[in-house]
């Protein structure tokens, strides 16, 4: 694994796949050090995930693609794009912002089966489709990892999203995904045609408030 030294630390209350674009607003001070330096240096910062105060094993790096805009009080509109996913070894509180020692992950891709592929696709269509979400055939073409790529969009809870960023192998991570969606698209179905029959008149008698 390649290491990183006092990588600049951004702890966040959610995960940031590679190859994910997040906006962020940039107010508090510390933060704002932060963003000067990987501007100044061209230098990524890794996101973890920070859970009732606690970080995150593993995170990924982020690199600065875009400044929106820039307040005269010193606050950024800034786009970072997720990189490479890393295990923390050591934290700091030397600046004002954290720093960590840290390793990237070096695996070697693991061929992902037809069958999965094709298989985890179809699910996350049809989830789509329930939500009422366009449905982007071109989301899933000439794709790696394209379980991160599904992951943003799986109705996975920040824990969820979190796991999924762990598993090393990308199989592994489909088979999980399609796991979650087994469970996940009956639910949603389920709630969907409650909500026709509601629309159509149906009886509310055979459906209480609490399945809604």
């Amino acid at each position: 694994m390649a290491t990183f030294e006092s990588l600049p630390l951004f702890p966040l209350g959610l995960v940031l796949y590679p190859n994910e674009q997040l906006p962020l607003h940039i107010f508090e001070e510390r933060y704002k050090d932060l963003t000067a330096y990987c501007l100044e240096h061209d230098v990524p910062f890794g996101v973890v995930r920070v859970d009732d105060g606690r970080l995150a094993n593993v995170g990924t790096t982020a690199r600065i693609e875009r400044v929106v805009n820039r307040y005269e009080d010193g606050r950024l509109d800034i786009i970072v794009r997720g990189e490479e996913r890393f295990a923390l070894n050591a934290v700091y509180e030397r600046k004002s912002y954290m720093t960590a020692d840290v390793e990237v992950f070096d695996i070697a891709p693991v061929p992902l089966e037809s069958n999965l592929r094709e298989r985890v696709i179809t699910q996350h269509m049809k989830l789509l489709e329930l939500a009422g979400r366009t449905v982007r055939p071109d989301l899933y073409v000439d794709v790696e990892d394209l379980s991160f790529i599904l992951a943003q969009n799986a109705g996975l809870s920040d824990e969820q999203k979190q796991e999924v960023l762990e598993i090393q192998d990308e199989p592994d991570r489909i088979r999980y995904l399609i796991q979650h969606f087994e469970s996940l698209i009956p639910r949603v179905e389920q709630k969907e045609d409650f909500r026709r029959k509601i629309r159509s008149n149906g009886h509310f008698k055979d459906f209480p408030p609490e399945q809604v």
